[in-house]
C-alpha cells in the first residue's frame, strides 16, 4: 500500500508539472491544452496507465500490524527448479570452470554417515559447529548480502545460485558463510566446488551416505560444502569457508 501511495504521489507530481508546463506556453484555454500535453506525452501517459503491479512473493515485505520489524536485505523468493533452469545453470557452472582447464569428475562418496548436517543448523554459530570449523571463526561475524559477494576464489557462489542468507568476517578467521539455491542438482554443485578446490591445492573428501558434503582443507583455508534437497525441486547449498 506504501509503495502505491509513493507511486501515486509521483505520478500526480508529473501530471501537474505537465499541466503547469501546458498553461506557460500562452494557449488559449490552458487547462485543455495541458490535458491535450499530458495525453500526447508517451511517457507520462504510460505512468498513468500502466496498471499498478504488486509482487504477491514480496508480500511479507509489508509491516503492517508487525510486532518487530523486519530487516530491510531479505533475499529474494526462492527460484523455482525447471529442466531449463537447471541446464542454464549447469552449462554456466561448466564454462566457468573450463577456463582453468579440464573439469574431473567428482570421486564417490565414502557410505559414511554425515556428522555434518549444514542444513540444520539456523544460525552462523551453529553453521560453524556443524563444519567443525575453530569456534574463534564466530567472533566478529556480522549478516548481510554483501558477503556473498565477498567469497574466495575457490568458494564462489554457483552461477545462478539465489542466495538466501550470508554471513562473513574480515579479521581472525576471515569467514564466510552461504546458503543458496541452484537449480542444478546435488551432484553438480558438488562438481564445481570439487573441481575449484582441487585447483586450489586442497585436499578434498567426499562425506555422507549419499556423498553429499565436501571437505575441502588446505595450508591456510579450508571449506565445508553440503548439498541437500531445497524448495521448489531446487538444491540447498550450504557453505562455511575460514582461513588459519
Amino acid at each position: 500500500m506504501a509503495n502505491n501511495m509513493a507511486r501515486f504521489a509521483s505520478i500526480s507530481a508529473i501530471a501537474a508539472t505537465t499541466l503547469a508546463l501546458a498553461s506557460c506556453s500562452g494557449g488559449s484555454d490552458s487547462g485543455s491544452d495541458g490535458v491535450k500535453a499530458v495525453e500526447n506525452d508517451p511517457l507520462v501517459a504510460r505512468t498513468l496507465n500502466d496498471p499498478l503491479m504488486v509482487d504477491a512473493d514480496l508480500a511479507y515485505r509489508s509491516e503492517a500490524n508487525a510486532a518487530v520489524t523486519i530487516r530491510h536485505d531479505h533475499a529474494l523468493p526462492p527460484l523455482l527448479a525447471s529442466s531449463d533452469a537447471a541446464e542454464m545453470a549447469r552449462e554456466a557452472a561448466r564454462a566457468f570452470l573450463i577456463n582453468g582447464g579440464q573439469i574431473a569428475d567428482l570421486p564417490d562418496g565414502d557410505g559414511t554417515k554425515n556428522e555434518n548436517e549444514l542444513h540444520k543448523a539456523s544460525t552462523a554459530s551453529a553453521l560453524i559447529a556443524a563444519a567443525n570449523a575453530p569456534e574463534n571463526c564466530v567472533n566478529g561475524l556480522e549478516e548481510g548480502m554483501i558477503w556473498a559477494a565477498r567469497m574466495p576464489d575457490v568458494a564462489p557462489i554457483m552461477p545462478h545460485g539465489m542466495v538466501l542468507r550470508a554471513s562473513g568476517s574480515q579479521g581472525g578467521c576471515a569467514t564466510r558463510i552461504v546458503r543458496y539455491v541452484t537449480p542444478t542438482d546435488a551432484d553438480d554443485a558438488l562438481q564445481f566446488y570439487f573441481n575449484l578446490a582441487s585447483r586450489g591445492e586442497m585436499e578434498v573428501a567426499r562425506l555422507g551416505e549419499n556423498g553429499e558434503v565436501l571437505r575441502a582443507t588446505g595450508e591456510t583455508r579450508s571449506f565445508v560444502v553440503e548439498a541437500s534437497e531445497g524448495p521448489g525441486g531446487t538444491s540447498a547449498i550450504d557453505l562455511v569457508y575460514w582461513q588459519g
